[in-house]
């Protein structure tokens, strides 16, 4: 998955699930979609816990 910024990611996640509500898929890209999915989730919690090391480095420098 190409780098994509927390927003971005989170949008695309939030289409996607929209999308599966609405049961706009069908089995196939269901399956594909989910995929994606999961890999969008991952991306969006690494760059949480990122940021908040990062914070927490921060705070600490004080």
């Amino acid at each position: 998955m190409e780098q994509k910024k927390y927003e971005d990611a989170l949008r695309e996640l939030e289409t996607i699930v929209s999308k599966m509500e609405a049961n706009e898929y069908d089995i196939d890209q269901l399956a594909e979609q989910l995929k994606k999915a999961q890999q969008l989730i991952k991306l969006c919690k690494d760059r949480l816990t990122a940021a908040e090391t990062e914070i927490k480095k921060l705070q600490g420098e004080e």
